[in-house]
């Protein structure tokens, strides 16, 4: 019989802020016990620290890279492979329950500087890119909020391999799509309650993007995607049970901005939050880190914006426990849903999967949010995989060989018994039995580019990042500097090596070994069909 998948997806959540992770804080005992009865991998990296590229990993088994989808502002390209559209030939019924993201939400211009035209020359108007039929065109404008203000819209299905798609896009209180649809109809009085605008800045307050949201428990975006996927599991399990499934079950939470609702808002005190210690001013601060310190110092930090910013202690101390609040909300929904899918009787043969798209700085070396900063609290992420029959095999396994988002795919294709599509190039970390499978891999490569060109760099940051066992090194393309950490003599990452003449050999074994890996990450797909 071929298995069912449950996927549940967080965003922007760091693997060290749940309890089966270590954290002594927040309380997340729904999560906890799918980790206690199933495998709980320690040392699962993303392929690129953001939103939209890592996504796409995650859906196609590829690096960003390879699949197009290379950073924010470039969608995954609708050609693309997804595990759905593989599960979908095989009879599966696949389903996308909350936050997309697999193109932009949002119509704000990019930030690119502009292209350098010769003067004199002429630009091409219908061949403005190298590839055809992608960028701005209509059917990747489907998730934009613009594009949902039409009533009549609507996601041309199946979207990326998913037949049934419910929208909840965006973050906190600010998500539309089918969600703002279902507010609209049913609570249309908190219409022009929700956002930044509307929000209760709490005076005991003073983190930026934080705020009291009007929407009760019930109408918050979190509550929405759990209800919505027990419904969905409902009405699988009455119509089509012997239907095998994938569901995706996917937060927009806990990514800023911070608004937990309701009880969740003070369910943990910030004074009783611990600040990292490299958060200190008196900790010495890589050029990186010390350029966003000084941005903050001199007040031009963008506070209210996506992009990265230095954070005093009390900022950080209020965040984490808005954030807490927000992990237990999506822990107590995961419990309804798992209360749903055994209710259903569809526990009996369903891998319960839970991961996220990217962590979250959280304070380390003083900063908030994601960037070119590839520390652990960033691209390390939770990932927790649960067999229906976890609790004969003994569970609560931990798992530490180096994994990767690009594992995800194959590893619930190789689970149904299905060969994964060519230049599928994640490793399968368990066989069609269910019985785990290690990966193999000595080192994992992360992958950035960034829009921006800042953190004292005069171009779009771009870089690469091989992590092993035991190091962690990141070289970007601007300038020769670039970091080397010993992550068992030095896990908080405070004492780059880089530059150290006693690391000089081990740093070009690092090199060697990131140039393997990006030779072999190179595309393999379409397989040659003819020898020439």
């Amino acid at each position: 019989m071929q298995p069912n998948f449950l996927i549940f997806v967080t965003d922007q959540h760091r693997a060290d802020h749940l309890g089966c992770y270590g954290n002594p804080v927040v309380r997340t005992p729904h999560i906890d016990a799918l980790a206690s009865t199933g495998w709980r991998f320690n040392r699962s990296y993303v392929a690129n620290p953001v939103c939209m590229p890592n996504r796409g990993s995650m859906m196609t088994g590829r690096i960003p890279s390879v699949h197009g989808a290379r950073g924010n502002g470039v969608p995954l390209p609708l050609d693309s492979v997804t595990y759905a559209d593989v599960l979908g030939e095989f009879g599966y019924r696949t389903a996308l329950i909350g936050k997309s993201h697999l193109q932009n939400m949002e119509d704000r211009a990019a930030v690119l500087p502009p292209e350098v035209i010769e003067p004199g020359s002429r630009t091409p108007s219908q061949f403005k890119e190298a590839i055809r039929g992608k960028g701005d065109s209509a059917p990747y404008r489907q998730e934009l909020r613009s594009s949902w203000s039409d009533p009549a819209h609507q996601l041309t299905l199946p979207y990326y391999g998913f037949q049934d798609v419910i929208l909840c896009n965006h973050h906190a209180d600010e998500c539309f799509g089918d969600y703002l649809r279902w507010l609209s109809l049913h609570h249309p009085e908190m219409i022009d309650r929700l956002g930044r605008e509307n929000g209760v800045r709490d005076a005991g307050f003073t983190a930026p993007q934080a705020w009291r949201t009007h929407l009760s428990e019930q109408q918050y975006p979190t509550h929405y995607i759990a209800e919505k996927t027990c419904e969905w599991l409902h009405n699988h399990s009455q119509t089509n049970a012997s239907q095998p499934f994938a569901l995706m079950c996917s937060f927009p939470d806990p990514h800023h901005p911070w608004t937990p609702p309701g009880r969740y808002w003070d369910m943990y005190d910030p004074d009783a939050m611990p600040v990292p210690a490299t958060a200190m001013p008196d900790v010495d601060k890589e050029r990186h880190v010390a350029w966003l310190w000084q941005e903050r110092a001199s007040g031009k930090a963008q506070l209210e914006s996506p992009r990265m910013f230095a954070a005093t202690p009390r900022e950080i101390q209020e965040v984490i426990a808005l954030t807490y609040g927000m992990i237990t909300n999506i822990d107590d929904r995961i419990g309804m849903v798992m209360k749903a899918l055994k209710d259903s009787g569809l526990d009996r043969n369903t891998v319960v999967i839970f991961t996220s798209d990217h962590g979250d700085l959280m304070g380390d070396h003083g900063v908030m949010l994601k960037g070119p900063l590839h520390y652990q609290g960033l691209i390390r992420v939770p990932f927790i995989w649960r067999e229906p029959d976890a609790a004969a095999q003994g569970g609560n396994v931990v798992r530490n060989d180096l994994v990767s988002t690009i594992d995800l795919a194959p590893s619930i294709l190789r689970r149904a018994n299905i060969n994964p599509p060519n230049g599928v190039q994640g490793k399968a970390l368990f066989s069609a039995a269910g019985v785990p499978q290690n990966s193999g891999r000595a080192a994992v490569l992360v992958e950035e580019n960034q829009q921006r060109a800042y953190l004292g760099f005069e171009t779009p940051v771009r870089m690469r990042t091989v992590v092993t066992q035991s190091h962690r090194l990141s070289v970007f393309q601007e300038g020769e500097w670039g970091e080397l950490y010993d992550l068992v003599a030095d896990p908080d990452e405070t004492h780059n090596l880089w530059d150290d003449p006693s690391s000089k050999e081990l740093r070009a074994q690092l090199m060697e070994q990131l140039v393997h890996l990006l030779m072999e990450h190179a595309d393999s797909s379409p397989r040659p069909t003819h020898l020439a």
